[in-house]
């Protein structure tokens, strides 16, 4: 065999392995442009259906008044409450969330702003806020949000449960730490039933920590 006949079938052979090649490409290329366009074509989840929980409108027989401005700082909590999601208990030591549902903000945003807002219903306290508010604050309340979840299976109820500590604002001491607690059934089925439940008994207890509050200020 001549070179020049060499030369052509090396140029065959090389042909054919680069039309190998480029058909190996084409189609991993095909593959991931189908991939892409399955993930584009998948439907996003449903939108959840958005609650929040409510503050107190009235409070009958407040034994005290003040003319404090109280700071009401934002609670902190665990990274299982500290989200919008609903925490529904499912065990000693499991938990998961209610499907299609959340709440208007993460859980510790919203009870800030409803105890805010508990305080403001009194008409008994010289004025409430939040931090950066611009007050000149007496006292500061500092919470911790220990539950605020759905549990039980036969029985199911809304638990609340948070830790608040009195601190005069000048000094940063402590004047009282109270633990407070508060369930509500969940009497109805569904999303509603919680959420019903969770208003309940954040009723109680925001009203327990008013009532406390005022007391010793």
């Amino acid at each position: 065999m001549s070179d020049f006949q060499k030369s052509l079938v090396s140029a065959s052979k090389f042909r054919v392995m680069w039309v190998r090649r480029v058909g190996m490409v084409a189609a991993f290329v095909g593959l991931a442009v189908s991939a892409t366009g399955c993930a584009l074509l998948k439907s996003p989840p449903p939108p959840r259906d958005t609650f929040e929980i409510s503050a107190p409108q009235s409070f009958g027989g407040l034994a005290s008044s003040t003319r404090a401005q109280i700071l009401v700082k934002q609670p902190t909590a665990l990274k299982s409450i500290d989200s919008d999601r609903m925490v529904l208990r499912t065990g000693a030591s499991e938990i998961t969330y209610l499907a299609g549902a959340q709440w208007s903000d993460t859980v510790p945003r919203m009870v800030q702003a409803k105890l805010v807002e508990a305080f403001e219903n009194t008409s008994a306290v010289g004025a409430v806020a939040k931090p950066g508010d611009g007050l000149v604050i007496d006292y500061q309340l500092v919470i911790d949000i220990r539950r605020f979840e759905i549990t039980g299976v036969a029985s199911p109820e809304a638990v609340i449960e948070m830790s608040v500590k009195l601190l005069t604002d000048r000094s940063g001491k402590v004047i009282e730490t109270g633990i407070f607690r508060a369930a509500a059934p969940v009497a109805a089925d569904g999303t509603a039933g919680a959420v019903s439940a969770f208003d309940a008994a954040f009723d109680k207890l925001s009203r327990g920590v008013v009532r406390w509050v005022l007391s010793r200020v």
